[in-house]
């Protein structure tokens, strides 16, 4: 059985980050911008541009009551002499020399992240616009002092745009679930980008309107039975390139174990979540979905 109701309960009490910690997040993002806007970094600002999963409205609330990420893109323009690395080490000096973030304050490879106790990390990377021609966009890589090319505006519009062939804003909802198997599972791992990519390409323009993305737990449903399928025909590690910057090979991000263990286990949780929606009666369901989801599923139901 499908149990829409009790998925669209799931998603707003368990699966999704709550309006209060949302609206906190974006109080410190525009302190963050105005710290940034009001220093000494040398770049001239353009913009921000959000990033990820919060620009993207699948982020989810986290499993063990821990943070949670929202990635801020600071969009400069080049300095003329400015290496890779210099953008960030010199974004970092500023946070890091200051009163208000200095011990929040930890400089990675392509960004800045400061992290609020018990609540959310932001990483704060910088964008460079034009610097070798007109129209290029690079984030930078301070470990090898590289340059690297970026569409993060492209790639959001290529994921509101499968969003919209869903219907019911079922994309989303159904990528958040996936997001919260793999996080309260621990079984296997995937990247958030990668993640929201492959689900992406599951969904076509003729989707729409289709009952294979009526409700939550049919597009759930069909987004792993596709999955599973695109997965079990590639045993080796196959290419899954940026759709917004082919040259970029999202797959990079796993190792072969790790794509092998992702493709194990999707091939498990569809039959799970295939036996779930099979299931005759409600109870029988809820303890099916339950093997999916956790007890959380249903919450409070007893179906002993």
């Amino acid at each position: 059985m499908k149990l829409v109701s009790d998925f669209k309960d799931f998603l707003i009490d368990t699966v999704n980050l709550n309006q209060t910690r949302l609206d906190r997040l974006e109080e410190r993002i525009e302190t963050i911008k105005d710290f940034v806007r009001g220093s000494e970094w040398e770049p001239r600002i353009s913009t921000f541009i959000e990033q990820g999963s919060w620009a993207h409205d699948t982020i989810i609330r986290p499993v063990d009551g821990g943070e949670f990420d929202a990635d801020l893109l600071v969009k400069v323009c080049a300095v003329d002499g400015w290496s890779a690395a210099q953008y960030v080490k010199e974004l970092g000096r500023l946070f890091l020399d200051s009163g208000r973030y200095g011990d929040k304050t930890v400089v990675y490879d392509y960004c800045v992240t400061i992290t609020y106790a018990d609540d959310c990390k932001i990483d704060i990377a910088p964008l460079v616009m034009d610097r070798e021609y007109q129209g290029t966009l690079e984030v930078c890589n301070k470990r090898k002092d590289e340059f690297e090319g970026s569409q993060p505006v492209e790639y959001t519009r290529w994921m509101r745009e499968k969003n919209g062939y869903s219907g019911n804003n079922s994309f989303r909802k159904a990528t958040r679930l996936i997001k919260y198997i793999r996080d309260i599972k621990k079984r296997f791992s995937c990247q958030s980008v990668l993640l929201t990519t492959l689900i992406g390409h599951r969904i076509e323009w003729f989707d729409k309107d289709s009952s294979a993305f009526s409700d939550t737990p049919s597009a759930l449903q069909t987004i792993i039975g596709r999955l599973d399928d695109w997965l079990q025909v590639r045993p080796n590690k196959p290419e899954v390139p940026n759709p917004a910057l082919p040259s970029q090979d999202f797959a990079d991000l796993w190792n072969d174990t790790q794509y092998a263990n992702f493709r194990n286990f999707v091939h498990k949780y569809r039959k799970w979540i295939d036996e779930a929606i099979n299931a005759t009666t409600r109870s029988e369901s809820i303890e099916k979905w339950r093997k999916v989801f956790g007890d959380e599923f249903a919450k409070g139901e007893n179906v002993k």
